[in-house]
């Protein structure tokens, strides 16, 4: 799968640094650059990449003026890069996968790459799902018509996912209604369960916890640490791109760099 991209910088030296890292990920290919917003969005246009690296502050047309001015045709991928951090959530309003600060870290960028490889595969899978639907109609209706009711979304699907969790913490066992915990934090092989009035350790890992939660309520937001999507109060930006979740008993946890995508569930 190759990942046509378009690098938009106002500075030369800045799209050349980034070219020349982009030469490590075979898949990416570079196929236009653009020096400002109006040049960007013709450019975008015309060659309708998979990805676009978009700087923000640019004389004339911004970085969010270039999203602007695509609304009218089906957008590509952004990764804002920038050299200022004071516009992380603004970028995630703005749908972006990711947001890089200048200059631009290896392993950072790699992060970034594979948030898009995720993204275009799920976008794929959805485009050949409907693509299927599409000629089964022409050829065979009825088929279609069972091939909708199967690739529906099924409505018991969170039905394999724990509603409540038993925790044996103290010589006693607790049971935790799995929709009253706020944030779970990893030590080694142990849990430690927060609700909004207590805490329970866990033995488990983390990986084996994850598996037993409805990922679409609980995400992590550090390598160590889980949150409830459904406690969170509000979003508070901090330094380089990071912020801060809020959650319902007050609690502060922070969104490390790698994890940013999660912030984008509530800025839209």
């Amino acid at each position: 799968m190759t990942i046509r991209t378009i690098l938009v910088d106002d500075e030369k030296l800045a799209t050349q640094g980034l070219q020349l890292r982009l030469e490590a990920h075979p898949d990416v290919e570079v196929v236009d650059t653009a020096q400002n917003g109006r040049e960007a969005i013709r450019k975008i246009k015309t060659h309708k990449p998979d990805l676009v690296f978009l700087d923000i502050q640019m004389p004339g047309f911004d970085g969010f003026s270039v999203i602007q001015g695509l609304m009218e045709v089906e957008p590509p991928l952004v990764v804002f890069v920038t050299a200022y951090s004071d516009h992380a959530i603004r970028a995630f309003e703005a749908q972006a996968v990711d947001y890089l600060v200048k200059p631009v870290e290896t392993e950072r960028l790699a992060d970034a790459l594979d948030r898009v490889r995720q993204r275009l595969a799920e976008k794929r899978g959805v485009a050949e799902v409907e693509r299927l639907k599409s000629v089964l109609a022409e050829v065979a209706p009825e088929a279609a018509e069972e091939f909708e009711g199967e690739a529906a979304p099924d409505a018991h699907a969170a039905d394999r996912y724990e509603k409540m969790i038993n925790i044996k913490d103290r010589g006693q066992i607790f049971r935790v209604d799995v929709d009253s915990i706020e944030r779970i934090d990893a030590a080694g092989d142990y849990m430690c369960i927060y609700t909004a009035d207590n805490s329970l350790i866990l033995r488990e890992t983390m990986k084996d916890l994850e598996k037993r939660l409805d990922p679409r309520n609980f995400q992590r937001v550090h390598r160590s640490t889980i949150v409830n999507l459904s406690q969170v109060k509000q979003v508070k930006p901090h330094t380089n791109g990071e912020c801060f979740l809020i959650l319902g008993s007050g609690a502060q946890v922070k969104v490390s760099r790698s994890y940013r995508d999660v912030v984008a569930r509530f800025v839209h």
